[in-house]
């Protein structure tokens, strides 16, 4: 069992260093009478005793050391607490412990302290009990606090911390992208089902308009707007015209079945409470659409590559499921492919079966037009520029679709490829016929000419290249050379030549 020598507490009234006097090991931890000593500040105050205690200089200065704190990255007003308030040690054996709350924050003490060993409350049932009771009487064993201090601090600072998280929170924007699709899958999931009791139920009084009509909001809308089918007549057509799209064939149909239909007879009271429903179906429909309009603007702004790619939807699950853009965006293009089927990947691995090839790009529109045998090669081909156009979506300061365009041309002509053998479209160009779109769009001629000329750097000289020319090289000097002297030095060069390199051999064979 490892000894706790001191107790650090960050408050929301500054630092505090605890000197721990008596500790109980883990298994003396669970006992009543421990616990209750833990509760009681007669007996915990013998426990421990506050060595130093250092407050804010001010509500900024705090809000700044809980943020870095939160990071995992010690404070420069820590780091100096801690200098102050620790004893020097030097060497493995005299290391000191101290019990800290976040194991991010104690791996940063121990780097910084070498003769300082960190034991976090995660790992540490010693320490988090420590903890626990100094938090409970924090107020009496802090000096120079007032009763009610600590709360408003923690109020106070609670506010801030949480306001400058939202404010400054790189996802904000991904966040009404997950919003948005998870309510939209729940409208949908609202809408197929009212529709369906609709249908039921009004399908007794008039079961011939399911086969005339099969859009559920449009549905809806007509439930209300007919209610009774004997109150249909000829003149009712331009009525049922409005809500079907000006279908003057269907409204007609309409009336003919009405008058012909086989269904029963519906009170009012009955007729009134399928209106009803049909009302909340149809403006459940009509929320959706205003949802999904709003859904792919705001993929236009945030992801626009992606959801050129993907569609808006596909390219919503694809950020809702990885918890931001920032998130998809380190995923690597492996982690992206089946991104939505982790239950069947880790039963494959569990029985030792096929690894899923897909997990929702499975619902985009290229695996559905890929044959059978090359599903899993665009989708692993699919996954690969998701990844990319995730990347330029995140770190690219000014949105745009171009890159998305050629990517998605480089999809077509790959499926192209795969049925007819055209060749598709390098990286390379793709990238330069992107970037100059880029460029012609914004009239902005600060983009590196050099990833432009991509293809031009290309064919620079490779190390082989060099090899050859440095070899040319020297046989132009050696034929210079053999040019300046006469036929009898030439054959006495060559001589010494042939007598280096016997020399050399001779040398080797030796053991």
């Amino acid at each position: 069992m490892v000894t706790i020598n001191y107790v650090l507490f960050e408050s929301a009234v500054g630092f505090a260093i605890f000197d721990v006097k008596h500790q109980a090991d883990a298994v003396g931890l669970e006992l009543p009478e421990v616990k209750e000593s833990i509760k009681s500040l007669d007996k915990f105050g013998k426990m421990v005793q506050l060595r130093s205690f250092n407050p804010w200089t001010s509500a900024q200065h705090g809000l700044e050391a809980i943020n870095l704190i939160s990071e995992g990255i010690m404070p420069e007003f820590l780091k100096q607490t801690l200098e102050l308030n620790l004893p020097q040690t030097s060497g493995k054996k005299s290391k000191i412990v101290l019990g800290v709350t976040d194991k991010r924050l104690a791996g940063e003490i121990s780097a910084a302290f070498p003769g300082v060993q960190c034991e976090a409350a995660d790992t540490s049932e010693v320490v988090a009990a420590l903890l626990r009771g100094i938090r409970v009487h924090a107020s009496k064993l802090l000096k120079g606090l007032q009763e009610g201090d600590i709360n408003r601090a923690q109020l106070g600072l609670g506010h801030a911390y949480s306001r400058a998280k939202v404010k400054f929170s790189v996802h904000k924007n991904d966040n009404h992208i997950i919003q948005g699709i998870a309510t939209l899958d729940a409208l949908d999931k609202g809408i197929n089902q009212g529709a369906m009791r609709v249908r039921e139920w009004y399908g007794w009084h008039f079961p011939e308009l399911i086969r005339i009509v099969s859009d559920n909001g449009t549905y809806a809308k007509l439930v209300c707007a007919i209610g009774n089918k004997q109150t249909l007549s000829d003149e009712s057509v331009d009525d049922l015209a409005n809500l079907l799209g000006q279908d003057q064939d269907k409204a007609e149909a309409i009336v003919q079945a009405a008058k012909v239909s086989m269904g029963q007879d519906i009170s009012e009271m009955d007729l009134n409470m399928v209106k009803d429903l049909a009302s909340n179906v149809s403006q459940m429909a009509d929320y959706r659409r205003i949802l999904s309009e709003s859904l792919d603007k705001k993929m236009g702004e945030v992801a626009p590559n992606l959801q050129v790619i993907l569609g808006t939807p596909v390219a919503a699950r694809l950020i809702s499921h990885a918890g931001s853009l920032t998130n998809l965006s380190k995923y690597p293009a492996s982690t992206v492919q089946i991104l939505g089927a982790e239950k069947a990947l880790f039963r494959a691995l569990k029985t030792k079966g096929a690894t899923p090839k897909y997990g929702l790009l499975y619902q985009s529109s290229f695996i559905g037009r890929a044959g059978p045998k090359i599903k899993g090669r665009i989708s692993r081909y699919l996954a690969n520029k998701c990844s990319i156009a995730s990347r330029i979506d995140n770190f690219s300061e000014n949105p745009t679709a171009r890159f998305g365009e050629v990517m998605r041309e480089q999809l077509e002509q790959r499926l192209e490829w795969y049925a007819t053998g055209a060749k598709p479209m390098k990286n390379t160009d793709a990238m330069s016929k992107a970037i100059k779109a880029v460029m012609d769009d914004e009239g902005d001629m600060d983009i590196d000419a050099e990833m432009i000329d991509r293809p031009a750097a290309a064919s620079a000289p490779t190390p082989s290249k060099e090899k050859k020319k440095d070899k040319k090289d020297k046989k132009e000097k050696k034929d210079k050379k053999r040019k300046s002297v006469g036929a009898e030095d030439v054959s006495m060069v060559d001589a010494d030549a042939d007598g280096e390199k016997k020399k050399k051999k001779k040398r080797k064979s030796m053991p």
